[in-house]
């Protein structure tokens, strides 16, 4: 008589049939990996051979079931809230509120440089940090290096830093997290 665990998982992580729930977080593991730019090898690298390139697809294809600390360490490496890598019924609901229009004389959006906050020093940079890493959960954007915020974002930010947006956006730009796109 066999025990009905082993039927389904040989001990290793590997399922001989994979559940749902292995193949949904799998498909998870890839978007986010992609969307960070990575390719497996590279997330092998960065890791320091924490993490196989050969285990990682194995868990994206849903080929082997991930452990909960090494679905933690995974967000980690990916900066990424380790909620947003499990099924979506899983994870944190987005907004429903749709964007504002944008007032006269603003723009609509501007895009900030992830890639020169996370360098940023001080109570208000963390604070920015914060509210950002939250509008990439409400979007599920997690490309690190820019982020579109919009006039309703900035306006929610300025109130918390005690400015309206034109300051805000002004206190930004001089930062110089504002991330002016190259023209040629």
């Amino acid at each position: 008589m066999t025990d009905t665990t082993e039927d389904m998982d040989n001990g290793s992580g590997t399922e001989l049939v994979p559940s749902q729930q292995t193949i949904t977080i799998g498909a998870r593991l890839r978007a986010i990996r992609k969307q960070k730019r990575m390719s497996l090898q590279a997330v092998e690298a960065t890791s320091h051979h924490e993490f196989r390139a050969s285990v990682l697809g194995a868990y994206e294809r849903g080929e082997r079931s991930i452990s909960v600390p090494r679905l933690q360490r995974l967000a980690e490496l990916y900066s990424v809230p380790v909620d947003q890598l499990l099924p979506e019924n899983s994870r944190t609901p987005s907004s429903s509120m749709p964007p504002s229009s944008g007032e006269s004389g603003l723009p609509q959006r501007i895009r900030i440089d992830l890639t020169v906050l996370k360098n940023a020093n001080g109570r208000e940079a963390d604070a920015l940090r914060h509210f950002l890493a939250q509008v990439q959960v409400q979007r599920q954007d997690f490309n690190g290096r820019v982020l579109t915020i919009r006039t309703e974002d900035l306006r929610v930010l300025g109130a918390s830093f005690g400015r309206n947006v034109t300051e805000m956006i002004e206190a930004l730009d001089a930062a110089g997290l504002v991330h002016h796109p190259e023209t040629n």
